[in-house]
């Protein structure tokens, strides 16, 4: 009888699919993935993208929901951001599994915006 280890893998079996971030642009490991809403749930929003942890908690420490719904809908607008694309230009050159705490941007607070 053959060892477990020299069986061939059976057909059916699919390694799992990698998923890249739209925003840095690297591979999300299993435990980093978040769910974005392009257009906030409290906004009537329901499509959702698959990004880094770190990447979505920088998406919502600089912008608000207003401004997610009207400007910022969609991975391509977020970019066009100077501050994002800033981030995400930082972030890409990070391991995938890389973590780091977000702080709330100062641009936010200006704007008296002080939710949280």
């Amino acid at each position: 009888m053959a060892r477990k280890h020299r069986e061939k893998v059976p057909e059916w079996y699919k390694p799992p699919q990698e998923v890249i971030c739209p925003i840095c642009g690297r591979d999300i490991p299993e435990d980093q993935r978040d769910e974005h809403h392009l257009v906030p749930k409290s906004r009537g929003g329901r499509v959702t993208q698959t990004l880094h942890r770190i990447c979505h908690r920088q998406i919502h420490a600089l912008f608000s929901e207003v401004e997610l719904e009207t400007t910022y809908a969609s991975a391509e607008a977020l970019l066009s951001h100077p501050e994002m694309a800033k981030f995400a230009a930082w972030v890409a050159r990070k391991p995938p599994g890389f973590f780091d705490g977000t702080r709330r941007s100062n641009r936010r607070k200006e704007k008296g915006q002080n939710r949280w």
